[in-house]
């Protein structure tokens, strides 16, 4: 198809990541302050050479196919502020990354447009927003895992991959992996992992190899979307301990790929029991390497985004 200049902000690093590996250009605003959205390019990831950084001023003097949206403020301000009015006619989609907070069924989406395609990235969260008279579609995460970097489990303790575990409270499952950890050996990464009682933070690209050594990848989040540290922990073989909530009800099969249940008392007893049998955890985590091979395959990802892109901007 067609090499596109999609116009977007920089909301979610890790997402951006993936989505930078679809075949078309990709550009982001930079404020010479930076805030959210006007990021730019930042150091955090090896980008590709695709994506591109423009200075917010000079955005309105630049060409693009399409605008794609990632946060509410994207589409009822950001777009008002620096895109011209022809930039606002082309055809748009909003990248939505969450479930609704406030309200779980009830709450409308910011995007009512018929014109504007929402695309969610789980079947749950397209579930439960009201997106009313805008079109929607799903594209399930793809994630790429260093080569070399398989599961080994010798640590006998689980990892849990939290940003912000401390402020974020209840819906992140703060008071899960509190009682959780007074019984069962876990190790807390991500920021603000020093107000939560975790071993420090881990940059995108080393988190793979340094998960692997856990015996199990524990999640304690009640409500939230599905994790990208939970996909790639899978394409690794690590087995998934975690809530039967959101979409993660899907994803992992109990005693084939690891262990989900609404008590957190199960999951407990589960993580003693593949801290007893690392062969047990192994299997599991052939199960979890194999479901993430079939759904979070980098390509089918790219090929998701290569039919929307074509169906909302080609056609």
């Amino acid at each position: 198809m067609k090499r596109l200049k999609i116009f977007t902000w920089h909301v979610h690093g890790s997402y951006l990541y993936y989505l930078s590996q679809i075949p078309h250009d990709i550009y982001l605003p930079k404020k010479e302050i930076a805030e959210v959205g006007y990021y730019g390019i930042t150091p955090s990831y090896s980008w590709p050479s695709n994506l591109h950084e423009i200075p917010v001023e000079d955005v309105k003097n630049e060409q693009f196919d399409c605008i794609l949206f990632q946060h509410a403020e994207n589409y009822l301000i950001h777009q008002h502020e620096i895109l011209s009015e022809e930039q606002k006619r082309l055809p748009k989609l909003f990248l939505e990354h969450d479930p609704p907070r406030d309200n779980p069924t009830n709450t409308f989406h910011c995007v009512d447009d018929p014109n504007t395609t929402v695309v969610h990235v789980t079947d749950f969260n397209r579930l439960m927003w009201d997106c009313r008279r805008s079109s929607t579609t799903v594209i399930d995460h793809g994630v790429m895992i260093p080569e070399h970097v398989r599961y080994q489990g010798d640590f006998e303790k689980g990892i849990v991959v939290v940003n912000n575990i401390h402020k974020r409270g209840r819906r992140l499952g703060l008071d899960i992996y509190q009682e959780a950890r007074a019984t069962l050996a876990l190790d807390l990464v991500g920021m603000g992992w020093k107000e939560a009682g975790g071993i420090g933070e881990v940059s995108h690209a080393e988190l793979p190899a340094f998960s692997s050594r856990y015996r199990f990848f524990f999640n304690p989040i009640r409500y939230t979307s599905l994790g990208l540290s939970i996909c790639e922990a899978m394409m690794i073989g690590l087995p998934v301990i975690g809530l039967a909530t959101t979409e993660l009800a899907t994803i992992i099969e109990n005693d084939v790929s690891g262990f989900i249940s609404t008590r957190p008392g199960e999951l407990v007893e589960a993580g003693k029991e593949l801290m007893k049998d690392q062969r047990l955890a192994k299997k599991w985590g052939e199960g979890a390497r194999k479901k993430a091979l079939e759904r979070f395959s980098i390509n089918r990802f790219i090929d998701d985004w290569n039919k929307t892109l074509n169906q909302v901007v080609i056609q």
